[in-house]
């Protein structure tokens, strides 16, 4: 059986998700195909997991520009709100499909991620820069931190999707809940 590569990153993919460690021969079992094959499409783990790092960048981005990232940052309140919205949902879908790769090696210290996601970030930086001066997010909060806590919420998303501790069809209302009011019930009343 041939393999094309985004068919074998495609099920890497999804045993990575199952098993981050896994190694080039426990992904080619998964897959199907020998090592040998595996190895003629990425010549390292290495490799194939900066291919899908750069997969998963490419959704990041196109999330950003579907979410309207870029332009909500010059908007009015509710433009910055909404996409803010369409952000984390669109940033949930990617950590689901790509979690694995939320706290991998390979993705956090390779030279050419690593410009490409400070890219991304500073897009977003700004976003919650401007949800900050809109009164939208708390302005006493650095906006690094505001980020951080997103990636934080995403690896939450990630391990609670695997043990089955949330619905998936929660995820979307449970995180942008949780960001925007966080986790105290103070004011509620």
């Amino acid at each position: 059986m041939a393999v094309s590569r985004e068919q074998l990153m495609t099920a890497a993919i999804q045993h990575l998700n199952r098993d981050p460690t896994a190694s080039m021969a426990e992904l080619a079992e998964a897959v199907g195909i020998s090592r040998a094959t595996l190895h003629r499409h990425f010549t390292s783990r290495e490799e194939l997991m900066v291919a899908l790092g750069q997969c998963a960048y490419d959704q990041w981005e196109r999330v950003q520009l579907a979410a309207g990232v870029t332009e909500a940052v010059s908007g009015s309140p509710p433009e910055i709100e909404r996409a803010l919205a369409a952000l984390l949902t669109g940033l949930i879908e990617i950590a689901d499909e790509y979690g694995f790769g939320l706290t991998d090696h390979a993705m956090l210290v390779h030279d050419e991620l690593d410009r490409r996601a400070q890219a991304l970030e500073e897009r977003e930086l700004a976003l919650f820069a401007a949800a900050q001066r809109a009164g939208l997010l708390r302005a006493d909060l650095p906006v690094r931190w505001v980020s951080s806590t997103v990636y934080g919420l995403l690896v939450a998303v990630r391990e609670s999707l695997r043990r089955g501790d949330i619905a998936r069809r929660d995820v979307p209302r449970l995180v942008i809940e949780t960001f925007l009011h966080g986790a105290s019930h103070r004011g509620d009343s």
